[in-house]
């Protein structure tokens, strides 16, 4: 498995604000309002995620990881997830804060939409940036190459 590259996040958030945008342009008035807390669950992710690389980390550092590669590799899955997820869902976020942002003169559902649409961009980067570092915390430590030769 590697380790997710900037290239696939770039790809995954260009793809999300096309698809979105798209979506909006189409549909927007028949869509209803965007709910200022939809994108915080993105958020609560991001603080899961964080207290899982802490964990990690910890274990790896003082050697109690023994037995419990397939947890790591559980964890590696779930950051490399989180962080397309939140690379995709980001770029439509700010695909949703580009088309109502300048026309919340227009529409009043706009404003709100705007807000919205910041908390889950927000939220969508915690969740790239959690992703990364619990990618990163699950590594396999360099060997120490001091070791004596007998």
């Amino acid at each position: 498995m590697h380790f997710t590259r900037s290239r696939d996040l770039v790809v995954a958030a260009v793809l999300g604000l096309a698809v979105v945008y798209v979506l909006f342009q189409a549909a927007y008035g028949d869509l209803p309002q965007l709910p200022l807390l939809a994108g915080v669950t993105f958020a609560v992710l991001a603080i899961a995620e964080a207290g899982l690389a802490l964990s990690i980390r910890s274990r790896i550092k003082s050697g109690r990881v023994h037995g419990d590669a397939v947890g790591i590799a559980r964890a590696v899955a779930l950051a490399k997830a989180s962080s397309l997820a939140g690379a995709f869902l980001g770029g439509g976020w700010i695909a949703a804060f580009g088309y109502v942002f300048p026309r919340r003169d227009e529409l009043v559902a706009a404003v709100s939409d705007s807000k919205s649409a910041v908390v889950g961009a927000v939220s969508s980067a915690l969740l790239v940036a959690a992703g990364l570092w619990l990618e990163h915390c699950c590594r396999t430590p360099p060997e120490d190459r001091r070791s004596p030769t007998g």
